[in-house]
């Protein structure tokens, strides 16, 4: 199974009063990740995947370690565990190389922007997703 691998830096304004980064950057970082999975990654391979739009219906995050404000990028690693006819579930774990700070999932939906409703996924979007799929869950 493959992991998009995301190096998200990390900015003074995400830390809070108590000196580690706050819970809500945290799904900066996520979707900084995601985007760069979806939207940049696939069309940079040659596919219009996702370029028609897509909606977040849940997240899911588990803290397992705060994460303190530095000058180094922190990893966002991206996979994908479900994919259904009209949703996909995307996990993350962000982490360095021996601290993992969260895991997470999104469950995605392509979205119709000019129908405003959801959609299909494409079978091009399928196929793409397939070479990150990896069904198994890690729990935190």
């Amino acid at each position: 199974m493959a992991r998009h691998i995301f190096r998200c830096p990390l900015r003074w304004a995400d830390m809070d009063a108590f000196g580690h980064v706050n819970n809500v950057a945290f799904l900066r970082y996520l979707e900084e990740a995601r985007i760069d999975f979806m939207f940049r990654l696939a069309p940079g391979e040659g596919s219009a995947s996702f370029t028609g739009g897509s909606v977040v219906a849940r997240h899911e995050i588990d803290y397992l370690r705060p994460l303190v404000h530095r000058h180094e990028p922190v990893t966002v690693e991206t996979w994908v565990t479900d994919i259904t006819a009209a949703s996909m579930t995307v996990r993350y774990e962000v982490k360095d190389p021996e601290v993992l700070y969260a895991r997470a999932a999104t469950v995605v939906v392509p979205y119709n922007l000019q129908a405003q409703r959801p959609r299909r996924i494409t079978p091009e979007e399928k196929e793409f997703l397939e070479r990150y799929l990896d069904d198994k869950v890690v729990a935190a």
